[in-house]
């Protein structure tokens, strides 16, 4: 059985491990024959370990406005 890729489609779930063995073994394939889709292949990586990387914290703008509004909307003090 052939399986057609939409190789960004793939990528995503190659990397998130959500393909079957028989279409991992497959994409394997692709990855090896297919020098740019290597290429989006790592780059893809890079790009998940740089946003894994990412501290996210709400500004104290955002902050002070969420305490303002519990205020006055007479829920629990925060």
């Amino acid at each position: 059985m052939t399986i057609y890729f939409t190789p960004n489609d793939h990528l995503i779930r190659y990397v998130y491990q959500e393909m079957s063995e028989e279409e991992s073994i497959e994409f394997e394939e692709m990855l090896r024959k297919d020098d740019d889709l290597m290429q989006d292949y790592l780059g893809f990586l890079s790009t998940i370990d740089q946003i894994n990387g990412l501290i996210l914290e709400p500004s104290d703008k955002v902050v002070a406005s969420i305490k303002e509004k519990a205020k006055t909307s007479g829920l629990q003090k925060v």
